[in-house]
């Protein structure tokens, strides 16, 4: 099977793009918000978020500008752990991923719940950095990296798909790198 998708380059380098400067972290008073369509709202501290269930995952980025890089080392908390905790009703059927900056984008659950869609705050053995969205990035293997936002800050469960940052300047809602969904004209 083939790795590399349609008019994708491989590159060994982990690209910079993001179109906000860079947020600074603070480890006192950041915190993780989990709310809208659930039974269990929760708000963690950086130190409790990083006191759930730790999973590691090797997968592939893929960048809508061109580029692909393999066997990425991330660890961090599965999305499926989360949903777990705070318990999301029968009508949510979404996600919007919401990001210091102002960034945020939007998928289904059922595409979040896979065992690969991790929040991670470690990247080759050590803390992600912030220019890669530490402390707190979405990883989503199976999407455009636009999909696996930096600095995470909150999660909304939703009964609709809301068109996020990327999403509402014409990149696509379901950004497959396998179908080329990198425009949604």
């Amino acid at each position: 099977m083939q790795r590399i998708p349609p008019n994708q380059h491989l590159t060994t380098d982990f690209p910079v793009l993001h179109f906000v400067r860079v947020p600074e972290f603070d480890r006192k008073t950041w915190d993780f918000r989990a709310e809208g369509l659930v039974e269990n709202p929760v708000r963690l501290t950086y130190d409790e978020f990083l006191a759930l269930e730790r999973t590691g995952d090797v997968s592939d980025f893929h960048c809508v500008t061109g580029w692909s890089r393999f066997d990425m080392r991330w660890e961090g908390v599965r999305f499926s752990d989360i949903a777990n905790l705070v318990k999301p009703g029968n009508n949510a059927r979404f996600a919007t991923i919401v990001s210091d900056g102002g960034y945020m984008t939007s998928l289904p659950l059922d595409e979040l719940m896979e065992s690969d869609v991790l929040f991670a705050y470690n990247f080759e053995g050590k803390p992600l950095e912030p220019v890669h969205g530490g402390p707190l990035r979405l990883v989503v293997p199976k999407k455009y990296a636009y999909k696996s936002a930096k600095w995470v800050r909150r999660i909304v469960f939703t009964e609709e798909l809301e068109l996020g940052f990327w999403e509402q300047r014409g990149y696509s809602n379901s950004a497959d790198p396998w179908k080329e969904e990198r425009y949604s004209y």
